[in-house]
């Protein structure tokens, strides 16, 4: 089997991940900050190393700004609707995940929000110029970028969006879903007020697993309210951080999976991984390019991406080949609109969607050149 699959869930996860979950099932067991014995006592140290870990790999300094959540979604849905009030103008990018649009226009319903497209150029799929006019001409509550689409691998200019957006006052919020672990954040030099991961991709952590990054002075409403282990004399939800937004019992054995994950990353090396993955996309798009009637649909000219790759076969369906390259050549893609119709309007794949190829640091040079040559097969060419 070759996996290719990772922008959905990375797989396979490093053993220590695997061995940290159990551990904790095995020997702790308790849900950490709600006793007082040794076994609360260990539970609470793995949420707080996890937190930790986080904290070092986006480049911050106060781990209690770290929120746990289920995943990117649910850090995203706490953003918007713990902050968007009746009325607010929201400015989104034209490669925006579900995860985004779907809470957006229930606000959209709900509130009559106001929801504005930043257009791109001929060079890229963020036009400054014309981000910086609107920022000047309409009042924005709040913008939402896309860090890294999973359609293309079209990285936003994170730091020339920003200074743009915190000189109008503006409330940033950023989908780091695909970025985290797969490109160096230096979140107190971009100073996001809010950046969103999740933790069952590039973090190589199990699912249910992720979170958000609070800048200080940002306080979004509550979508939760109940215990926290922390003053239980009363019955008002505590107003500090972490717990305001971390009520129930957390999924501890996740998050101690995520911290190995975490330690994974900082023992092979952030920019080891990088440079191998990029190794991977080259030899994909380097090899697909000779099919004839296959099309890569790549990030512009000028825009740095992650190793995704979105394609198509002339005269065949996305699921065709997808479906082929399961059966016949055990190879596992990604295909359809990957809950980013947006997305696929703007580089002109929708309705019917793309063929998605995303590496992972587990896979080989010499799987890349399987997958070329499954898909000349399919595409009806030959190759030796």
């Amino acid at each position: 089997m070759i996996y290719l699959d990772n922008a959905a869930t990375s797989y396979p996860k490093p053993p220590a991940v695997i061995t940290a979950m159990q551990n904790y099932l095995e020997n702790v067991g308790a849900s950490p900050g709600r006793s007082g014995h040794q076994l609360a006592a260990a539970a609470g140290r793995i949420l707080f190393q996890t937190r930790k870990a986080v904290t070092q790999l986006l480049g911050l300094t106060d781990p209690g700004r770290i929120i746990f959540t289920q995943n990117a979604t649910a850090a995203l849905n706490l953003a918007l609707f713990g902050l968007l009030r009746s009325g607010d103008r929201v400015l989104t990018s034209g490669l925006e995940h579900n995860a985004v649009m779907r809470p957006l226009r229930r606000l959209e319903e709900l509130h009559s929000i106001t929801i504005d497209t930043l257009p791109g150029n001929e060079t890229s799929h963020y036009d400054l110029k014309i981000l910086a006019q609107w920022c000047e001409q309409r009042k924005y509550r709040m913008a939402i970028i896309n860090h890294a689409s999973n359609v293309s691998g079209s990285l936003a200019p994170l730091s020339a969006i920003l200074p743009i957006l915190r000189e109008h006052s503006i409330i940033s919020v950023i989908d780091g879903a695909q970025s985290a672990g797969v490109r160096p954040l230096d979140l107190r030099a971009l100073d996001p007020d809010i950046f969103c991961f999740t933790g069952h991709k590039s973090l190589y952590g199990p699912p249910g697993t992720g979170g958000l990054y609070l800048r200080e002075g940002i306080a979004p409403e509550p979508l939760l309210y109940g215990g926290t282990g922390s003053r239980s004399e009363e019955e008002y939800q505590p107003d500090f951080l972490p717990d305001k937004y971390e009520s129930g019992t957390p999924n501890t054995s996740g998050l101690a999976g995520l911290k190995a994950g975490l330690e994974f990353i900082r023992q092979k090396g952030l920019p080891n991984i990088i440079e191998h993955e990029n190794e991977l996309a080259a030899s994909l798009r380097d090899g697909l390019a000779t099919i004839p009637g296959l099309k890569l649909h790549e990030a512009r000219p000028e825009e740095e991406q992650l190793a995704v790759i979105s394609l198509t076969i002339k005269d065949l369906s996305p699921s065709e080949i997808g479906h082929r390259l399961d059966r016949e050549f055990a190879i596992m893609t990604r295909v359809g609109l990957h809950c980013a119709p947006r997305a696929h309007q703007s580089i002109g794949t929708f309705p019917q969607g793309t063929v998605r190829l995303a590496p992972g640091y587990f896979n080989q040079i010499a799987e890349m050149t399987e997958v070329v040559r499954a898909l000349a097969i399919i595409a009806g060419g030959h190759r030796d």
